[in-house]
């Protein structure tokens, strides 16, 4: 707004001054204050392009009409005047209709310019016609560039979409399958001892309602991050050490002795420590409800800028069987560029993990 003012006043004192100073005289036959009306009504839609574009090309168009029999400053500015209106016109609207006026516009100028006396013919259509083509051809460019960014936002958009809902039903099948593999378990234990042994029915009890108790409180915490739309999970701290002797506790409940051991590494950073849990989470999911194992172990080691998980039991071992578990563990060392493997070994089955990450500096 502040340039298309700067432009009005310079175009204007720039014509006006030249036609006070005597350097460029109106047509004899014209009465000053007409030629001074049209000279300040061509500069009108440089202002108003912005507000109402296509009225404003259609007073330049009618302004550069009146403006070819004078000719000199006044013409100039008249098309001038029509190159930036159709240049604002093809930037907001970029349809047929701004096509369709700038045609109308060439044809206008040419036939008014062969058509009307003026001071020069040639000029008039050369000077009128460049200006369009100008204003048509910039409006062109920049509507092109505005439509490709809103294009490239929009795939930006979808992809966080898309990553947001993988994410999601990533820790989803997470806290899911493991608490429910967990909870199968302990009931059908608990269902096969109720009369003969209730003592352990009742341990079994009380392992499906911690169980339960704290898968409800996992996904009201992943709910409230749906319907908050942040996707950031503000409540919940990232896993610790704790989290994973926890975790192999739990596990233990359901029948296979865990044996969870951790070498130079006090914390898990960041994101890398979300992952790292929720790898060995599933790693035991699988052991508990596939592997029919008496002893797992899990083996976390961390370097500098890198940490690795291995998660073996001595199950049947077997062909892994694709499904969501395996995918998300992949996809999750993936967002590290790490190495990942899931395999028989000569006894039961071993997940192993590599996730390299940046160090954090000390301060």
């Amino acid at each position: 707004m502040v340039l298309d003012v700067l432009a009005v006043l310079v175009l204007t004192l720039g014509a006006g001054g030249n036609l006070a100073a005597g350097a460029w005289a109106l047509p004899l036959w014209l009465p000053a204050w007409l030629g001074w009306t049209v000279l300040a009504v061509s500069v009108v839609p440089i202002v108003l392009r912005r507000w109402s574009p296509r009225p404003a090309y259609l007073l330049s168009l009618v302004t550069a009409a009146a403006a070819v029999p004078i000719g000199g400053p006044v013409l100039a500015i008249a098309v001038v005047s029509a190159g930036c209106a159709l240049y604002t016109f093809v930037v907001q609207r970029g349809s047929r209709a701004s096509r369709v006026g700038f045609a109308a516009g060439l044809l206008g100028v040419g036939l008014v310019g062969v058509a009307v006396p003026n001071p020069s013919t040639a000029t008039t259509v050369n000077f009128g016609a460049s200006a369009l083509i100008v204003g048509f051809a910039l409006g062109v460019a920049v509507h092109g560039r505005r439509e490709h960014a809103a294009i490239e936002r929009e795939n930006h958009a979808q992809q966080a979409v898309s990553a947001e809902r993988l994410r999601i039903a990533r820790e989803m099948h997470d806290v899911v399958a493991h608490s429910m593999s967990l909870i199968a378990v302990k009931a059908a234990v608990g269902n096969h001892v109720a009369l003969e042994q209730p003592d352990q029915a009742r341990d079994a009890l009380r392992v499906i309602e911690d169980t339960s108790r704290e898968t409800l409180a996992e996904l009201r915490r992943m709910l409230g991050v749906l319907r908050d739309g942040t996707g950031v999970p503000a409540l919940a701290p990232a896993p610790t050490l704790d989290d994973l002797r926890a975790l192999a506790e739990r596990a233990q409940l359901a029948g296979p002795e865990v044996d969870l051991v951790i070498d130079d590494l006090t914390e898990l950073p960041g994101g890398v420590g979300q992952s790292v849990y929720r790898i060995a989470q599933e790693a035991l999911t699988n052991v508990v409800k596939h592997a029919n194992a008496t002893e797992c172990r899990i083996h976390i080691k961390g370097t500098e800028g890198e940490v690795s998980i291995e998660v073996s039991d001595n199950g049947r071992g077997g062909a892994a069987q694709p499904g969501h578990g395996l995918i998300g563990m992949r996809e999750r060392v993936a967002v590290y560029d790490g190495e990942f493997s899931a395999e028989p070994a000569e006894t039961g089955f071993r997940v192993y993990a590599r996730l390299p990450y940046e160090p954090v500096a000390r301060r």
